[in-house]
């Protein structure tokens, strides 16, 4: 005889198991019938456009970054240098009576 342990364990593991991946089959196969000839969905389509124009405002925006710190790195190098604290002393200094 045929212990029932043996018929039934396999069963109570068995069946949830291929109602698990018979019901994801159905699902994937559900979402691929919705999806338009292109393969993507509206949805995605419209999120990528907008994911497309943050990318190309945010490199406008580095861009201008990027040309401030030209113009400032200019302005800092066609700077004349300040004098040296021994040279402002012996021009500029000026004694006063008091």
């Amino acid at each position: 005889m045929i212990d029932p342990e043996i018929v039934i364990i396999p069963i109570v593991f068995g069946l949830p198991s291929v109602v698990i991946g018979l019901r994801m089959v159905l699902r994937h196969k559900e979402k691929m019938a919705t999806l338009n000839s292109d393969g993507r969905s509206f949805d995605v389509e419209a999120r990528l456009d907008r994911i497309e124009q943050a990318v190309e405002a945010i490199a406008i925006e580095m861009e201008r970054v990027g040309e401030g710190q030209r113009f400032v790195t200019k302005l800092l190098a066609e700077r004349p240098t300040p004098l040296s604290d021994a040279q402002s002393l012996q021009r500029g200094r000026v004694i006063t009576p008091h």
